[in-house]
């Protein structure tokens, strides 16, 4: 990573900050001079992805000790291991059901429900408050609704993880690259000082692959497409089953939904 950039990013952002805050995030939020990005002719074409991750398919797996989605993402992506939980670094983790909703939690819960984890990553928000606030546009997103992170122009101010409801951004607090077990590399490490988050595996969809946590789930209990294609497995399911998003009612507007 270039260290001068990115120091010459962190003080301009830190002016900017200073001088003169919500016209700053304002000015961003217009969505212009966003980072370009070039597609491979493979890439998979898209308006706006999205998962549907089935649960209940997920949980006979997870008892027997699967743990094929997290694994796979965190080789793919050299997230390192940090006995830490104030620094983990986290792409896609479980949760219980009362963090993942919060708002819809009640005692008369099935229990089959109430007790099995839940995958939680970034939900890749059709209206993401992470983008709106971020001063340097280290954070946005692509056309096909996939919410990026630039590491060259994150200055670690995390703005980005106050916004997000979700708590989908992890900061390096250090250098993560002692930490990873095996690096791949075929996939840029960070380095201490930047936030990292779930891209929904946009290295693979750009070469015409899907995420690499849907193609290793072994019960298929993640689904992935375009939520703009009524004939895309997504909207199927959608279609189909009932399903749930996460803090629907803050507008953000997530790119994933549950079956339970």
């Amino acid at each position: 990573m270039d260290t001068s950039r990115r120091e010459f990013l962190k003080l301009g952002g830190a002016c900017a900050l200073g001088l003169a805050l919500l016209p700053a995030v304002k000015g961003f939020a217009a969505g212009t001079g966003s980072p370009q990005h070039l597609a491979s002719p493979k890439a998979l074409q898209g308006k706006r992805w999205g998962l549907v991750i089935d649960m209940k398919k997920c949980w006979p797996r997870y008892q027997e000790g699967c743990r094929r989605c997290f694994d796979t993402c965190r080789r793919e992506h050299n997230i390192p291991v940090i006995d830490n939980s104030k620094e983990e670094i986290k792409w896609i983790w479980p949760e219980p059901f009362a963090n993942a909703f919060p708002d819809q939690e009640h005692e008369f819960i099935p229990a089959d429900v109430k007790d099995n984890p839940f995958i939680v990553l970034c939900n890749h928000c059709d209206n993401p408050p992470c983008v709106r606030v971020c001063p340097t546009k280290a954070t946005f997103k692509r056309p096909d609704g996939i919410v990026m992170i630039d590491y060259h122009r994150c200055i670690g101010c995390r703005y980005c993880m106050a916004a997000c409801p979700y708590g989908a951004r992890s900061f390096n607090f250090r250098d993560p690259r002692p930490y990873i077990k095996e690096t791949n590399p075929a996939y840029p490490t960070r380095e201490k000082g930047v936030v990292e988050k779930c891209t929904l595996c946009v290295e693979r969809i750009d070469t015409g692959l899907p995420p690499a946590c849907v193609e290793a789930c072994p019960a298929g209990a993640l689904a992935f497409g375009d939520l703009e294609d009524p004939a895309s497995p997504v909207r199927q399911l959608l279609k189909t089953r009932y399903t749930l998003q996460r803090k629907p009612e803050l507008g953000t507007h997530p790119s994933v939904y549950y079956i339970v």
